[in-house]
């Protein structure tokens, strides 16, 4: 898939872990895992937006497009 989901990166930078981080965007930890291991389908523009609030950074922070040819 050539959307890569940064957002183990950006958690670490901001040492906030993955229940925290859940607890504060409004969703269970088992759909951040979901997205944070690139198997979600589609993110919401509002959980997106709420993850970026609490981590203070821009979407392109954890969101990365790559060739297939990578």
């Amino acid at each position: 898939m050539p959307v890569v989901i940064n957002l183990d990166v950006m958690m670490a930078k901001r040492k906030i872990s993955s229940n925290e981080l859940a607890e504060r965007i409004g969703i269970t930890p088992a759909n951040l895992s979901i997205l944070k291991t690139g198997k979600a389908k589609a993110i919401r523009f509002s959980t997106l937006d709420k993850i970026c609030e609490i981590l203070q950074c821009q979407p392109g922070d954890i969101l990365e497009w790559r060739s297939d040819n990578e």
